[in-house]
């Protein structure tokens, strides 16, 4: 008898995780506890939380902080009271959401809580974000994002900054999405939304107040295969406006290095707004940005020349398919007429993926110029990175040949 492989994707585990959990931080005879508590919805009459991890077979308990606070040094994580994704509104009666859905959630919500000065949208695939962009109204900024890349966003968790009006959630029902999330939802929208009926939709009221949470920290906790713990505080991107980013400049053995033009005000802009995207992107990651929207993210690659290439390679990519797409409503892959697809690509080819005037976003230096080299030569006028490789110089250099300019954040933003 064939097995039925689909059944495991069906099934809603139990799981034996208690109702509670404390977490205690002990020195000397001063202990400082958090406290969790299970999460639970209601799904078709039943009551269940996760309804599995990372993988069917996985048990899996989703705990929302309740009680307690933890100093460290001059760091006091964040404490209760602001629930995200741990404490979101199931709206939809689909499905019970599983970890990756909710992890999802979060890896928006990261990036989110940086961008709250206007309307923006994280579209978030095996937590790392395929498309972020604002614009004048949601709906602009979920047009963007989604266009960024239709590919990568199918099946992906859609999560917004502003309530969603009845025409957003018409385009986000055209497409195939895992979860949608929101602060509210406006006349209309639910009843859009709902036609897609495995579509988990989430209300998370805290998004209104999200940029209280952006300079906070939480304990960051890793698990190791032997049971042992790494505990962090996490990560916060601090250079955050324009004064906190330093005009690339270093001394080396022939004098010094600087960077002979200054950003304009809308690489500023940009670079800001690519340097809080790359805070939720697993690294190694290099990611290309213009008009405050994504067009090229390379992640999780060992070396930096070579994520640097992926995602130059992927904004060429994700421009034929939306050429294709915009103009023909089939994407690049299906499009079987060889003219067509011959006029796409050289169209593609001349605009250089979209790369022209793009800027790049670093999460480390660049040990060499040959990183930064991938992008300067598709028209790259504009790179943001922390600084401190002993070859800064010759980064620095390979810049002026170009006109092109470069700040230091002064910080790595490593997410591993």
């Amino acid at each position: 008898m064939a097995h039925d492989y689909k059944k495991a994707y069906k099934t809603i585990m139990d799981d034996h995780f208690p109702e509670r959990m404390e977490i205690a931080f002990v020195e000397g005879d001063r202990r400082q506890v958090l406290r969790y508590e299970k999460v639970s919805w209601v799904v078709d009459e039943v009551r269940k939380g996760l309804r599995y991890g990372e993988n069917p077979g996985q048990e899996a308990a989703l705990f929302r902080l309740v009680e307690g606070q933890v100093g460290l040094g001059e760091v006091t994580t964040i404490g209760p009271g602001l629930a995200l994704a741990s404490g979101m509104e199931m709206i939809q009666q689909g499905k019970h959401p599983g970890k990756i859905n909710i992890t999802d959630v979060d890896g928006a919500l990261n990036i989110l809580r940086y961008l709250m000065d206007k309307p923006c949208v994280v579209i978030v695939k095996h937590n790392n974000p395929c498309g972020v962009a604002t614009g004048g109204t949601i709906g602009e900024a979920y047009r963007r994002a989604f266009m960024a890349d239709r590919v990568a966003a199918f099946g992906g968790a859609i999560v917004l900054n502003r309530p969603v009006d009845k025409a957003t959630a018409e385009a986000i029902h055209e497409q195939y999405a895992e979860v949608v999330a929101a602060p509210e939802y406006e006349a209309g929208a639910l009843d859009a939304l709902a036609r897609s009926k495995n579509l988990r939709i989430m209300r998370i009221d805290a998004i209104r107040r999200l940029q209280e949470w952006a300079p906070r920290r939480f304990i960051d906790l890793k698990c190791l295969i032997d049971g042992g713990i790494i505990a962090q505080v996490s990560f916060v991107p601090e250079a955050r406006t324009k004064e906190q980013l330093k005009l690339a400049e270093v001394k080396a053995a022939d004098g010094v290095h600087r960077i002979l033009r200054e950003p304009t005000e809308a690489e500023v802009r940009d670079m800001l707004f690519g340097w809080m995207v790359e805070a939720g992107v697993t690294s190694n990651s290099v990611i290309y940005v213009r008009d405050e929207c994504t067009v090229g993210i390379g992640t999780g690659e060992q070396d930096r020349v070579g994520v640097a290439e992926i995602a130059r390679d992927k904004a060429y990519r994700k421009l034929a398919d939306r050429l294709s797409w915009e103009r023909l409503r089939t994407p690049f892959n299906d499009l079987r007429d060889e003219a067509k697809r011959r006029d796409i690509e050289e169209e593609v080819k001349e605009k250089k993926g979209d790369l022209m005037g793009c800027v790049m976003v670093s999460d480390a230096f660049f040990p060499f110029r040959d990183g930064v080299d991938v992008g300067l030569r598709e028209g790259v006028r504009a790179v943001i990175q922390p600084g401190g490789s002993v070859r800064d110089h010759e980064v620095i250099d390979a810049c002026n040949e170009v006109n092109a300019t470069m700040v230091f954040t002064g910080q790595r933003s490593f997410k591993h």
